[in-house]
């Protein structure tokens, strides 16, 4: 839970009546802002796609995000409501998008100026705390200045302060709309037509298994890349370092915003100063660093050991996953088609005595094809995993629910290294590619 309180934060420069004024930090426990909806969530059957939209959802309320960031947190928590056809999930996300932010210096907080994914949240924006200036806003701009008027809307709110959920005026500082509301349109605002479009969650939001694969700015320090563009060993050897340093992390180990790892067999974000963590499903997978294959750096996703041993054995390094005399098994069976992040490189794709280099790059050319002609309302069977318009996607219920990649990610097909199979996982285009051509298929990504 992240427990924030109200504080206040001083004294500051007298006005010109010469009273003094008394800023203070409007805050609340953001935590309690998606509780429920996380509750009604798995009540729905969302298992762990429900905990880290959660999370990504009621960050968004932190004075440091961005206008529109709690708008697109609801198109998210609203988009799964749908998928799992869950109206109380519905009803949760259209209150939370009009739950108060976190006021730095008790100001009103601006209005995100851009349309929703989703029309049930059309006409909808936050209420705004009771102890905030409503005459002026973040940044120091007066009302009827860019932002201070919601969305639609052609004059400033009166009363100043109030949202369709609570249209009698702001509430009070640190409270939650969602315990003292369950109507989200109680200005008795029609609700538009049922939308269609189905958003993606933020990239920042990884899910269920298996968690798009993340790329690790670059190796580290000990282990840069040398000049030269010869990074694969240095590569291999970052990805040990990576996994030595993940067996002594807990979910409590101490984290930086954004801040990806491996605790356990589970992927882990750090979010509000601790890790939150996602399974990787059953064994054989776990989360482990692997080498990318086209740059320097490395990646973080779900896979197994085996496929993991054999990507960093691809590159030089020796010692296995996490480098020599640490005792670590790397000959587990691969019994399952595992996410890669980073393969080998393209000069050893793997053994020609295999046979199956070849077969496992046409079957990813195959797959990311049939990808090109899916959308969410697509027909899918529980459990298939596969990729919509760059989102990795999940069958749930009969229908696709699609988590975003990371930032310049896209979500592929990719060959597997050392056993017959496919995976699918989030990667660049580049990385992609490099993967396909090394089994020696042709013709891109689609095989087109």
């Amino acid at each position: 839970m992240v427990h924030l309180s109200v504080a206040f934060l001083g004294l500051v420069a007298a006005s010109v009546s010469a009273s003094p004024v008394l800023y203070k930090r409007i805050a609340q426990n953001i935590a309690d802002s998606t509780a429920k909806w996380e509750q009604a969530c798995l009540a729905a059957g969302g298992g762990q796609q429900c905990n880290p939209l959660s999370v990504t959802a009621f960050t968004t309320l932190l004075a440091a995000a961005g206008p529109c960031e709690q708008q697109d947190a609801a198109d998210n928590l609203l988009s799964l409501g749908k998928q799992l056809n869950s109206n109380d999930m519905i009803t949760l996300a259209q209150i939370f998008a009009q739950q108060p932010r976190n006021s730095p210096n008790s100001v009103a907080i601006p209005y995100c100026q851009t349309p929703p994914k989703n029309a049930e949240l059309n006409g909808l924006f936050q209420c705004q705390f009771a102890g905030s200036n409503q005459k002026l806003f973040a940044g120091n701009v007066a009302v009827g200045g860019a932002g201070t008027i919601p969305l639609g809307l052609s004059a400033p709110l009166n009363p100043p302060g109030s949202c369709p959920a609570n249209p009698s005026g702001p509430i009070a500082d640190g409270t939650q709309l969602v315990d003292i509301t369950t109507n989200p349109r109680a200005d008795g605002s029609a609700p538009p037509p049922a939308a269609t479009t189905v958003a993606a969650p933020p990239a920042e939001t990884t899910v269920a298994s298996p968690p798009a694969a993340t790329t690790v700015a670059a190796p580290p320090a000990s282990t840069a890349a040398p000049s030269g563009g010869d990074f694969k060993l240095a590569n291999g050897k970052a990805a040990q370092a990576l996994n030595a340093k993940f067996l002594t992390l807990t979910a409590d180990s101490p984290c930086t915003a954004g801040e990806n790892a491996c605790v356990g067999t589970a992927f882990a974000q750090c979010v509000g100063g601790k890790f939150v963590t996602q399974s990787c499903g059953a064994a054989p997978l776990t989360c482990a660093a692997l080498p990318l294959v086209n740059s320097p750096g490395t990646s973080i996703t779900c896979t197994t050991l085996a496929d993991a041993a054999a990507r960093i054995a691809a590159t030089g390094a020796t010692g296995g996953v996490i480098g020599s005399g640490n005792g670590q098994t790397d000959n587990t069976p691969v019994t399952t088609a595992a996410p890669p992040a980073a393969t080998t490189p393209a000069t050893t794709p793997s053994t020609p005595s295999t046979g199956f280099a070849l077969a496992n790059g046409k079957d990813a050319q195959a797959l990311n094809a049939k990808f090109a002609t899916l959308t969410a309302d697509s027909a899918c069977t529980a459990g298939e995993n596969a990729c919509i318009n760059g989102g990795f996607a999940q069958c749930v219920n009969g229908k696709f629910a699609v988590t975003g990649c990371a930032g310049g990610l896209t979500c592929v097909a990719l060959p597997l290294v050392n056993s017959r199979g496919t995976s699918i996982t989030c990667d660049t285009t580049a990385d992609a590619l490099a993967r396909i051509q090394a089994t020696g298929a042709t013709g891109g990504i689609t095989g087109a």
